[in-house]
């Protein structure tokens, strides 16, 4: 029980550190996260929209 509560804990400091990493990536690039709007990650311009 005590392995599985390490395990548990070091699952949530990284669940915590990735997030803190994810708000200082935006907080330094300037970009308003708005809730709702679509990531636009390495797309082409001339991409075709299949929407």
């Amino acid at each position: 029980m005590k392995r599985i509560g390490v395990w548990v804990f070091y699952g949530v400091g990284a669940i915590a550190i990735a997030y803190l990493a994810l708000y200082a990536y935006a907080v330094f690039t300037g970009r308003d996260l708005q809730p709702g709007d679509p990531i636009h990650i390495f797309r082409k311009p001339d991409a075709p929209s299949y929407s």
